[in-house]
Formats: C-alpha cells, structure tokens, sequence
C-alpha cells in the first residue's frame, strides 16, 4: 500500500511516517482492495490530529481522530477505519452474495445487528430561497443541515454547519 504522509505544524519524521505505514499496513489483512492511503498530521496547541483518507473502489473511507498524543491519534483512527471496513464488507458481501467473499456465520449476524437502519423518513415541498434564507431555516428548526431550492441556480443544494462554526454549501452536478 502507498502511503502519503504530510504534516501540518508538525515535522513528519521518518518515525512516525514508519509508524503510520506500520499501522495502516495492517488494514490490507481486513480489505486488499486497499491501494493508498492519503494521511495529514497536524499539531494545533495540545491537539494531535490525524486525518486519514483511503479510496476504494468509488468510495472514500476516512477517519479523523484528535487526542494530546500523536501516536494515540492514529492508533484511534486505525480502529475506526477498521471498523469502516467490516461495514464496507458487510455492505459487499450482503450486495454481492457469499461468491466473491467469505466470511464466518458470527460475523455476518453481528454486522447485521450493528448495521444502520432507515427509521424515518420525511417528505416536504421545497420553496425556492437564497443561501442565507436556507441556513436561516437551518438555524430555526436546530438542526446540522438544510435540503432546499437555491432561487439563484433553480437546483437542489445542500447548506451545513461546519466544524468550525461557518457554513458550508454543497450543489450536486447531476
């Protein structure tokens, strides 16, 4: 597996880039789809965070995880990625039958019991409204999204509220 290591704030030394490969280089025993690996490590004040972003076949794992220590971060974000993987295959090995995969009896049961499920879902008409008049909306229901008709492009966008406390907008290209 290629592995691409940069860091913000913090120099990438040949320790941790083996590290980081070393970890990693385990999640191929889970998935060999597995080809690369794009990691960012970055230092803000005590914060330790490590970014990693994995393609696969059309899709993008990616895990991010932040603690007082560098080498705490990645082990984290290898276990989350681990477990993004066993729902990946899950998700395969229920769409594409037992041919291409095998896996244990236990296994598929506990992936189903664990597997998110649709519970709800909501209907509603779509006026046309500005930017500004949707992220409005977002802020008065309290909610993290906001689906809407953006006025200007006459398309569906998508406003959110980011991390970081300002807003981003999302306009899919069908």
């Amino acid at each position: 597996m290629k592995v691409q290591v940069r860091g913000r704030n913090v120099e990438v030394t040949n320790a941790l880039k083996e590290y980081v490969e070393k970890r990693l280089g385990k999640l191929v025993k889970y998935l060999d789809l597995i080809e690369e690996a794009q990691v960012t490590l970055t230092v803000e004040k005590d914060s330790h965070r490590v970014e990693v972003t994995i393609p696969i076949n059309g899709i993008i794992l990616r895990g991010e995880e932040s603690t007082g220590d560098m080498y705490a971060s990645i082990d984290l974000v290898v276990e989350k990625l681990e477990k993004q993987i066993e729902r990946y295959k899950g998700k395969l090995f229920r769409r594409l039958g037992r041919q291409n995969m095998e896996m244990k009896a236990g296994d598929n049961k506990k992936e189903e019991e664990d597997s998110p499920q649709v519970v709800r879902t909501k209907r509603f008409a779509m006026k046309p409204m500005s930017v500004d008049e949707a992220v409005m909306q977002m802020n008065l229901l309290g909610h993290s999204f906001f689906v809407f008709s953006n006025a200007e492009t006459e398309k569906v966008n998508v406003v959110y509220r980011r991390r970081d406390g300002n807003y981003g907008l999302i306009e899919p290209e069908f």
